[in-house]
């Protein structure tokens, strides 16, 4: 029972159950009279809402009534995502996140989330007070510098960490109580928004250098010290400062990015999936990546650790990894030229550009991190498909509208031969009498069971060990029926059961590396599914 009574409870969206509260509740909460007589089950409401949002005319409509739900009834709106996910996640994330980013201000209705600017340093520890939550143990922060594919969005960028830790609930079972979505609203470069009437950031040009650093830090100091074992995430910041920001803070507090790391377990996952249908072990595998920010250099750096695992030196390792960037193939002879993240992946190599580096250096797998749609042109797919009986096409630019090509180009192209994985997902293709599900290599199938795991054994640090280990617990995952039809990640509708066994793998590691600061249990797998939250009733 709580003190809350009445309309008030059915104001609070962690309260509120809508039409479910039984007559016993009613009456003693006050309720009776003010709901229909009919008590609903949770199952019956779930239909009542599916069918609201399958009549809406668009995507942005039905991200728009499912934050609608989440804002009246928290429970209810996590069991409709997390039974139905596959319908649901492309709406709550990726694609259509990334239309509810540049519609924020238009769209919005209730704040979500705790928003820090320049004129609040030396008052941001006190500001945290404001939160009610006196338990959270996730947050998700970006400055909005590098939404998904689309650039800087600024302080309409709090979509992003707000349905990453949707994710993190639905997938994971984190609790919504732990999680607390971020903006480091810093201002943005985008002049378009800071005309813009409606726009609600901080309307100037994006702080940068010593200024930035500073109420960074002092986030980081204050979210630290009113929340002890808070885990932080850092997500879309630009390349530059999203490989500073980690190299500052992985061996201070417990954190990562996703972009870096989350996006090199998924996709170093689905190459080791993919082997399992060419035949060609991963220590043989030359592989030629399109981009090099901070995404496509850090799936790079973990797939050399996979490589010398397996038992090449570190030469050998980076030395079948490529990478091509506007300016063509990265090679030793840019000099200065080159910035510091891709000098590890410059060999010594005469300069050339996409198709030619293809004929070249006869890669068995393609990854795309450009952000760029259409880099991956008929005549790119072909070479590749010439190469390889079996080529792994990795297209991996989020949303959908950014990827380097569809899934319906990559089999056309490929006669039906494509390993093809994408970073949002693509509908099952039909070509040449037989049906193809594409493989959605999405970050959500390893940053919720991360958080999980770090949270379960109270991972002081997060590790590149653990992302290895994540990457390696999905792959195995993955069936071999999966894998006939074109899947190289299991079913997302799994993926709670996903989710438990990359935190068991994360935790695994934690206690073998001496970072867990609980005792470990004897049945891991049975706390972690006692710590998932049900938002059953």
């Amino acid at each position: 029972m709580t003190r809350v009574r009445g309309k008030d409870i059915l104001r609070n969206p962690t309260l509120n159950k809508g039409t479910g509260f039984t007559a016993e509740e009613r009456d003693g909460l006050g309720l009776r009279g003010l709901l229909p007589y009919n008590r609903c089950s949770q199952k019956v409401q779930m239909e009542r809402i599916l069918g609201h949002l399958r009549r809406k005319d668009s995507d942005i409509e039905r991200y728009i009534a499912l934050n609608a739900l989440q804002d009246r009834n928290e429970q209810l709106y996590f069991r409709v995502l997390m039974e139905h996910v596959d319908e649901l996640m492309p709406i709550v994330y990726t694609p259509t996140v990334g239309e509810a980013c540049r519609e924020f201000a238009s769209i919005y209705r209730r704040p979500k989330g705790f928003y820090v600017t320049p004129d609040d340093r030396e008052h941001v520890r006190s500001m945290l007070d404001n939160w009610p939550e006196d338990d959270v143990r996730v947050i998700v922060v970006t400055d909005g510098e590098r939404i998904l594919g689309l650039g800087d969005l600024g302080a309409n960028g709090m979509g992003i960490p707000i349905g990453k830790l949707a994710l993190y609930v639905a997938l994971a079972g984190i609790h919504p109580s732990w999680c607390l979505p971020v903006m480091l609203d810093v201002g943005t470069g985008n002049d378009e928004l800071l005309d813009d009437p409606l726009y609600m950031g901080w309307p100037h040009a994006r702080v940068r250098g010593q200024a930035y650093d500073a109420l960074m830090e002092e986030f980081i100091d204050a979210a630290t010290d009113r929340w002890p074992h808070v885990l932080i995430q850092f997500e879309d910041f630009e390349t530059t400062n999203a490989l500073r920001l980690l190299n500052i803070w992985r061996d201070r507090i417990r954190c990562f990015n996703d972009d870096i790391q989350g996006t090199a377990a998924v996709t170093l996952s689905g190459v080791m999936a993919a082997t399992r249908v060419t035949g060609t072990p991963l220590e043989e595998l030359r592989v030629l990546f399109v981009g090099a920010g901070s995404a496509a250099t850090g799936i790079g750096h973990l797939m050399a650790s996979a490589l010398i695992e397996q038992g090449l030196s570190k030469a050998e390792a980076f030395g079948r990894l490529w990478f091509v960037d506007s300016k063509g193939l990265i090679v030793k002879g840019r000099g200065d030229q080159l910035a510091a993240h891709k000098k590890p992946f410059a060999h010594d190599h005469a300069p050339m550009q996409l198709e030619e580096a293809l004929d070249d250096i006869r890669p068995h797998v393609l990854i795309g991190a450009t952000g760029t749609p259409g880099t991956f042109t008929e005549s790119v797919v072909r070479r590749m498909a010439a190469i390889n009986e079996r080529p792994g096409i990795f297209a991996l630019s989020n949303p959908t509208s950014q990827a380097e090509c569809t899934a319906e180009e990559a089999y056309a192209w490929s006669d039906g031969r494509a390993l093809f994985a994408s970073g949002s997902p693509f509908a099952p293709v039909e070509y040449g009498g037989q049906t193809f599900h594409p493989a959605q290599g999405n970050n959500a199938y390893i940053f919720p069971g991360v958080g999980l795991g770090a949270v379960a054994c109270g991972a002081r640090r997060i590790t590149d060990t653990m992302f290895m280990a994540a990457a390696k617990r999905l792959a195995s995952l993955v069936s071999e029926g999966q894998l006939e039809r074109g899947a190289l990640y299991p079913p997302m509708e799994n993926s709670r059961e996903v989710s438990l066994e990359v935190a068991h793998a994360v935790a695994e590691v934690a206690y073998e590396e001496g970072l867990a600061s609980k005792k470990r249990p004897e049945d891991l797998k049975h706390v972690l599914r006692e710590l998932q939250y049900d938002p059953t009733y």
